[in-house]
């Protein structure tokens, strides 16, 4: 569902730890990315619990598969977490499509979780008039690397670990406009797993992280300012765009998505600068297994991103979380773009 509606649904439901249970200590309240729980006795240790599912954007069923398992596996990676464990679900059209398809499905998800470390162990098929697939995923976390949306700070650096635009390139495939290096490039990119890069993280000081998914980086962004309280300043020029996608968006392939996402953020945008509104629709582009949003000291934003390339992925910085103000107030996001000539 789209932000906005969520947000709508899930309005006046209490959280688990309002109804008396201490065993929740991340629940719904600030949309973090999976819930976290303790189980056991062990008080250093707690289980990390998501569901992500989706719909079809690429023609391969393999590659599909393969994407909706990083993009299910990153939720956990996004709490700090390891994944460990996971269950298919599976919505699928039997009338339509031949069963190779699903199968092909399955091997594309089974081998994105090998390279994780992750066990498939079950899962849930239903027949369905739309092909849908995706994964519940259990991980574990050290209770004291817990990463979520509260645990933001005043003057941190914000910094990116994969280029946006998927939800673009998604509407040119849809449409036959998709050159073959575009999806070769976005296909690449969702199926790379974050867990590498919040390893690197962990050495650069990493307090809070999100990934960029549905909700698009200013979705996600707004995520980590309400639960953190603070506000933050983003540098539009140094937002990092797959190949075609900011191309695609000038010729309308926008998803409706993407649209909703911008039109629910942007009473808690300010503009500063000509704004560009290709670039403002990239920070609101709904995305499929995008890169982790992390927070780190300002001072180590750079050794984080020249690691991250070293290591053969990516990084960028774009900008930084700021105290909020009168005319900055919390959950309040700063484009700030060049000044007009």
């Amino acid at each position: 569902m789209r932000l906005g509606d969520l947000v709508q649904v899930l309005e006046g439901m209490p959280p688990p730890e309002e109804r008396g249970d201490e065993r929740v200590l991340v629940g719904t309240e600030f949309a973090d990315d999976a819930a976290v729980v303790r189980i056991g006795d062990d008080p250093t240790r707690a289980t990390v619990l998501t569901v992500d599912i989706i719909a079809p954007l690429v023609d391969d069923p393999e590659t599909f598969g393969e994407i909706a398992a990083c993009n299910a596996l990153s939720d956990v990676y996004a709490m700090g977490g390891r994944p460990l464990f996971a269950l298919n679900v599976v919505g699928f059209p039997d009338d339509k499509l031949p069963l190779t398809v699903l199968q092909a499905i399955l091997r594309g998800a089974a081998r994105a979780c090998a390279r994780a470390g992750v066990a498939i162990v079950g899962g849930h098929t239903v027949r369905d008039g739309e092909l849908k697939f995706g994964l519940s995923v259990t991980g574990e976390v050290a209770v004291a690397e817990i990463l979520s949306n509260r645990t933001g700070h005043e003057g941190q650096a914000l910094v990116l670990t994969k280029a946006l635009g998927t939800g673009f390139i998604a509407q040119a495939i849809k449409h036959g406009h998709a050159e073959p290096a575009e999806v070769a490039a976005a296909v690449a990119s969702m199926t790379t797993l974050n867990g590498p890069a919040l390893a690197i993280a962990r050495g650069f000081g990493v307090t809070a992280c999100t990934d960029v998914t549905g909700f698009g980086l200013l979705g996600h962004l707004r995520n980590i300012l309400r639960g953190s309280q603070l506000a933050a300043r983003l540098d539009m020029a140094a937002l990092p765009a797959l190949p075609g996608a900011l191309a695609h968006a000038a010729a309308g392939r926008v998803p409706g998505g993407t649209k909703a996402n911008l039109a629910f953020v942007r009473p808690n945008l300010i503009v500063e600068g000509g704004e560009d509104p290709l670039r403002t629709l990239l920070a609101a582009d709904a995305q499929t297994s995008g890169g982790l949003l992390l927070t780190v000291p300002e001072a180590r934003a750079a050794g984080l991103v020249a690691a991250l390339r070293e290591s053969g992925g990516q990084g960028w910085t774009i900008g930084r979380l700021l105290a909020p103000s009168p005319a900055t107030p919390a959950g309040t996001v700063v484009l700030e773009f060049a000044a007009e000539a």
